[in-house]
């Protein structure tokens, strides 16, 4: 299940790299908490590329992999969206709102962490 969960993760972050999502990263938290196996984080300048990411992670696993967000959150103010999809959550925030969370630091602890480059 752990191989899964990582190519969802990657797929999902390919997805955000795709439509220009900046800094994306996978974060295994698997060891960390109970909640998820990965966190997929990026970012975007401006509350509209915050919901054009979102919406484009939420369409392509719809079509593609025939999965919908457990839950999802955010979409109304767009500064941090958040949607669930079990062993995988993804979080994307304004660039000012991902600096202010700074959620990377809190789970991060130097070997759990995965760039993703254009």
């Amino acid at each position: 299940m752990t191989e899964n969960t990582h190519d969802l993760a990657l797929k999902i972050a390919k997805a955000l790299s795709d439509k220009k999502g900046k800094d994306v990263i996978i974060i295994d938290v698997k060891n960390k908490t109970v909640i998820a196996d990965y966190f997929v984080i990026a970012s975007a300048k401006s509350t509209t590329a915050v919901k054009a990411l979102a919406d484009n992670v939420e369409e392509k696993l719809s079509k593609e992999e025939s999965r919908e967000p457990l839950r999802r959150d955010g979409f109304a103010g767009s500064t941090w969206i958040a949607m669930d999809y079990g062993s995988v959550i993804v979080h994307v925030f304004h660039d000012e709102a991902r600096e202010y969370y700074r959620l990377e630091r809190l789970w991060m602890d130097g070997e759990n962490c995965e760039r993703i480059e254009d």
